[in-house]
């Protein structure tokens, strides 16, 4: 790990702005010689395959650049999947141990949407502002790296890993705050899915993730596998009343933006024999709203809109008239799930109308 491991909790939970399942994408590079600047953004850990080589040399997944002979440094510029505040990054140099970058450095710019690679690239196109200092890098280590204080109010679409001088970089994460256009999102008069990731919603916690992360939750599009989804550990010692587990897992939703909720979508795609056997959904208005600098869950008033309701396997339910009218009524800032009493579910929608 970096210098700034204590900094974690502080920003590495947040979203990952530039990860490819967020639509993130890798628009130019200096060099990437030995290995494709994509890997830069792939959502899975890097891996290693030992005796593995390519025409150019060693297979290596991430970003690799060719030994440099001149002056200068080598750089990527990466089109955030969606634009938002940088609050701290990971440059993650697994694997690459001899051949990683000395330093790096992280600019951003916010560039008209549809820009094009050479407008980012131009000396004219992208007003470059620090995001993070110069920062040494160690060999296969993750480096959890703080944005600096005079960004944390402004809105990126791009950024641009600077390595000094050259050498590989197995992956980027860019964590933030998606800043959406909620002017231009309302002119959209159907409901929307206020608890997507790709808006602003944030997992923001879950009493257990054993098998997988909560934050897969609300990521875009259907899970590619059971790996995809928040699934918890077996239970064990389970109370039983009327033929019904009591005991249960549970995860809370920060929407994206307050508002009401008419219909809710709960899939448990790829989880088959690890289903939840029912699942109920509450929701409430947090003191603060969506910028709350603090929730308690157990501080709240939640309101119960989807009652305990059966779960089927690999399968996608959408729950219209199951609701309380309370959610159709009501202004909401958090939903809470629960599962009965353990398991899988790949995603989480919330549908509904900003209360503007």
């Amino acid at each position: 790990m970096g210098q700034t491991d204590a900094n974690m909790s502080t920003f590495a939970e947040l979203v990952d702005l530039a990860s490819e399942r967020m639509g993130g994408r890798a628009l130019a590079a200096s060099d990437d010689f030995f290995a494709e600047k994509e890997n830069l953004l792939k959502p899975d850990k890097a891996v290693f395959i030992a005796g593995k080589f390519t025409e150019r040399g060693k297979w290596m997944d991430g970003w690799e650049s060719r030994r440099k002979r001149t002056p200068g440094h080598d750089w990527c510029i990466v089109k955030l999947g969606q634009p938002g505040v940088v609050c701290g990054v990971n440059v993650d140099t697994s694997f690459f141990n001899g051949n990683q970058p000395e330093y790096c450095t992280l600019e951003g710019a916010e560039l008209p949407e549809g820009a094009s690679a050479d407008a980012a690239t131009s000396e004219s196109g992208a007003a470059w502002t620090p995001i993070v200092a110069r920062t040494p890098l160690t060999p296969s280590s993750e480096h959890l790296i703080e944005a600096l204080g005079a960004v944390s109010a402004r809105r990126f679409t791009h950024v641009r890993l600077n390595i000094f001088p050259d050498g590989g970089v197995a992956r980027l994460r860019v964590f933030g705050r998606v800043v959406a256009d909620w002017a231009v999102l309302t002119r959209y008069h159907g409901p929307l899915e206020l608890s997507a990731a790709k808006y602003g919603g944030l997992v923001v916690a879950a009493n257990d993730m054993h098998f997988g992360s909560r934050h897969n939750l609300i990521m875009p599009d259907k899970a590619a596998n059971m790996g995809d989804g928040w699934e918890t550990r077996r239970k064990r010692g389970l109370t039983w009343v009327d033929g019904r587990c009591v005991e249960h897992d549970w995860a809370v939703v920060r929407l994206a933006h307050r508002g009401s909720i008419g219909s809710i979508e709960i899939d448990t795609a790829h989880f088959k024999g690890n289903f939840p056997e029912s699942c109920s959904v509450e929701a409430c208005d947090a003191a603060g709203g969506v910028d709350a600098p603090s929730f308690d869950p157990g501080a709240q008033q939640w309101k119960e809109l989807l009652p305990r309701t059966a779960l089927k396997a690999d399968a996608r339910r959408l729950f219209e008239s199951e609701l309380d009218d309370r959610g159709r009524n009501g202004s909401f800032t958090h939903v809470r799930l629960r599962i009965f009493p353990d398991g899988g579910v790949s995603r989480l929608r919330i549908w509904g109308r900003p209360t503007l």
